[in-house]
Order: structure tokens, then sequence, then C-alpha cells
């Protein structure tokens, strides 16, 4: 085919849906499913990533509370417990909590009684477990830590944000719903428009019928107009939402939280992102197919 063949098949393409890509208003509403899409599939990425970035660094991490009002009593007890936990196989690492950086954490709250002396505060050693089922490593320093006196606790650092790791794999299933969601809902929007372009172009199609054309041959002038719009909306929505997650990084990072921190995108993540609007293309393409060619089959 020459260059003029192929400029009078377009010109020809054009007559059918003369509508251009960016005065309809499909492509701008692509454009906003594409970024809400984005943005959703985002926040579901780096909840995942935090809930198993959180479950690693907590995995085999307990601390152990020595909970007796005797100030002299107490620190013998720490001692002692520290002296057994360093023989256990079970115990990687400990570290005791010096009771002045304690009493300087808990002083915002409990104001100068805090280092008086007269509150009771209990002696803490962080300890990292070897790998391993934890609750069994648990389970059996407790048991040695229970000869020494019942008032020493073991807590696993993973039982206080368990609820918290719940929230967040909640919300991270939330976004994934809200992404299926998105996806039903311009599937839709590309059927009501096909099907809209189908009725208003009736005349001509029935005149490329006269003239030899197959049902399959008109579809794919639809489909091709409509895959050009979806393109274009889906390129203009997903760079308007990675602008928004950068921007929204940025501020996650100033914050310094280590928790808030955790909220990020692997680079899988952002190849998921990016395969989003070919996906969305894809989508709508089939979608529009899959409408004219119905269509169709119901004028004969």
């Amino acid at each position: 085919m020459t260059g003029a063949d192929r400029r009078a098949a377009a010109a020809a393409r054009h007559r059918l849906l003369p509508e251009g890509r960016v005065a309809g208003p499909m492509p701008w509403v692509i454009a906003i499913m594409m970024f809400l899409t984005v943005l959703a599939a985002a926040a579901g990425l780096g909840l995942g990533t935090a809930v198993q970035s959180v479950g690693a660094e907590l995995a085999g991490r307990v601390t152990v509370q020595i909970v007796e009002a005797n100030a002299d009593r107490r620190e013998d007890y720490s001692g002692r417990a520290v002296r057994l936990l360093r023989k256990s196989p079970d115990v990687r690492t400990l570290h005791p909590v010096d009771p002045a950086v304690l009493a300087d954490q808990i002083r915002p709250w409990l104001g100068e009684e805090a280092v008086s002396g007269d509150l009771p505060i209990p002696a803490l050693i962080d300890v990292e477990l070897t790998p391993g089922s934890t609750q069994a490593k648990v389970a059996r320093l407790r048991a040695i830590l229970a000869t020494l006196s019942p008032s020493i606790r073991i807590e696993p650092h993973a039982a206080f944000l368990q609820p918290l790791g719940q929230l967040l794999a909640a919300l991270g299933g939330l976004a994934a719903g809200i992404v299926l969601l998105m996806a039903v809902a311009t599937a839709a929007i590309v059927v009501l428009a096909a099907r809209a372009a189908h009725d208003s172009h009736r005349g001509t199609i029935d005149v490329l019928h006269l003239m030899g054309a197959t049902d399959v041959q008109i579809a794919r002038l639809f489909q091709r107009r409509i895959g050009l719009d979806a393109l274009f909306g889906g390129l203009l929505g997903f760079t308007v939402a990675l602008l928004v997650i950068l921007l929204l990084g940025a501020r996650l990072t100033a914050t310094g939280s280590d928790l808030v921190g955790a909220i990020r995108l692997s680079w899988i993540g952002w190849l998921v992102l990016a395969a989003l609007p070919l996906g969305g293309v894809l989508l709508a393409t089939l979608a529009a197919r899959w409408t004219v060619l119905r269509s169709l089959g119901r004028l004969l």
C-alpha cells in the first residue's frame, strides 16, 4: 500500500468516526479512571510492601520486662536474666535498655516523676531470636526465666503490631478491590461509547456492508478509534497519577517515621503501575470489538 492509499484509508476511517481524540468525552473519562486506578494500585502495592517490611523487621524480636517494685531486686533480676539469655541457643543478640534512656522516653507522658525514683519503671531487655519458630523459642525462654522470677515477662514485638498489620492488609485488599471496580467501570464506559458510535453511524455501516465490508473489518475501525482514545486518556491519567505519587512519596519520606517510610513501591510495583495504561488500552480495545461485533450481529 502506497502513502496515498494509506492517507486515503485514514481519511475514510476519520469520516466514519470523525470525533477527535481530545474533543470527545471518553478520553477524559478514561484519564480520570486511569488516574484513580493508578493511585489505588500504588496504595495497595505500597501497603503490601509495608506489611512485608514490618513483619520481617519484627519477626523474631521480643522484649523482656522485669516488673519488680524493689529497685535493687529489679537490677539483680535484670543482670541474672541477661546471663541466662546469653546462654540460650535461641538468642542471637540482646541489648539491655539503659534506664536513663527509658526514663527520657517516658518523661513527656509521666513528667519528672519518671526520673524521681518514686515511680517503679520495669527493666527492659531487647532480644533478637535466632531464625525459626518464634512461638516455640518464646515458650522456652519463658520457662527458663520463670525459674528466676514470676515477675519477668516476655512480649513479642509482632503481638503489639499485629492489629496494625491486619489493618494495612485490609486496606491493601480494599485498594485491590477498587482497582478491579475501576477496570469494570472502564469496560462499561467503553461499551456504552462503542454502542453510541455504532448507532450514530448506522447508515455508514449499511453502506460498508453493501460494498462488501465484513463485520470484523467494521469492528476494527471502531476498536482502532476507541483504542487511540484509551491510549491518550490512559497516558494522561497515568502521568498525573505518577506526579501525585512522587509528591506523596517525598512527603512520606520527610516525616522521618520508620513505619510510614515502609510504605514504598518496589521495582516490581513500578512495573505493575507502568503496565496499567497498556492494560487499559487492551481492555478498551477488546470491549469495543466485542460490543461492535455483537451489535452488528443483531442487525442480521
